[in-house]
């Protein structure tokens, strides 16, 4: 799954990195380095601007609160329950099924943290059945410094319980695609602990390549079966982990600090 995840790079880097045509002010996109679900995050997204004449898409950098809002949703309750679509299953999902044909978003970020469990605990997890507390947190993060860029989708939804001027009258919601975690071994694996992705967590987000940002953000682009096609895994290998300070498990603990490499892991992990 992905619950919670790093994203420091400012908008110039982004726009750079992504080719983003308009943006947010730069004023309103900071740091941050324990992302949770309900924040407003930096995504991007390929629509047409509003109230324009020409309604091509137009790539933009756009901040959303991150749990998905259906269109249909008589209320946004349950965003903070859908801050993840799985990949196996989003094209049927009635919640999901809309905004994967019509809009499809890139959620940019320096990498994302998971907590490791035992092997019994992480059965429990994988059937839906509840377990113990969270141990260890690892940062996986591109080997190569890289931006990791999440799959998603995103819904704009009008509250018509809200008057048209209300400034709570629509939502920007996303959400992030996942899928099963690679068993390969990682490109940089922790001289002490897991050594892949799947040793952490079964699921894991799922990144896009540089070479499917632009297919994947194409609002042109409906047929299902080519959609589901850029649900493949990335090629392995090119991934690392490494143990963070249980710091992060609070979210109101926040700051470059957090991603800082631990020589091991703390006390109590399971490896």
């Amino acid at each position: 799954m992905c619950g919670r995840y790093a994203a420091s790079r400012g908008p110039e880097d982004l726009a750079g990195i992504f080719e983003v045509e308009v943006g947010e002010p730069a004023e309103t996109l900071v740091p941050d380095y324990n992302v949770a679900p309900t924040k407003e995050v930096p995504v991007v997204l390929d629509r047409p601007l509003k109230d324009a004449d020409d309604r091509r898409p137009v790539r933009q950098l756009r901040k959303l609160k991150w749990g998905l809002v259906p269109s249909w949703a008589k209320s946004p309750e349950g965003a903070a329950r859908m801050i993840n679509a799985r990949a196996e299953t989003v094209h049927e999902k009635p919640s999901y099924r809309r905004a994967f044909a019509a809009r499809r978003c890139i959620v940019p970020a320096d990498g994302y943290y998971e907590w490791v469990t035992g092997t019994q605990e992480r059965e429990l997890e994988v059937q839906g059945k509840r377990k113990r507390p969270r141990k260890q947190p690892y940062f996986v993060t591109p080997a190569d410094g890289s931006v990791f860029a999440m799959a998603g989708l995103y819904e704009f939804w009008r509250d018509r319980t809200l008057p048209d001027d209300h400034p709570r009258a629509w939502w920007a919601t996303c959400s992030v695609i996942t899928t099963e975690a690679e068993q390969t071994p990682l490109a940089v694996a922790p001289a002490e602990g897991p050594r892949s992705l799947h040793d952490i967590h079964p699921r894991m987000p799922l990144m896009l390549t540089p070479d499917r940002w632009d297919a994947w953000l194409d609002p042109a682009r409906t047929d299902v079966d080519d959609l589901r096609a850029l649900l493949a895994p990335p090629p392995p290998g090119l991934m690392r982990a490494y143990p963070v300070s249980t710091a992060v498990s609070n979210v109101r603990n926040n700051g470059p600090e957090l991603l800082q490499e631990l020589p091991a892991p703390e006390e109590g992990t399971l490896f």
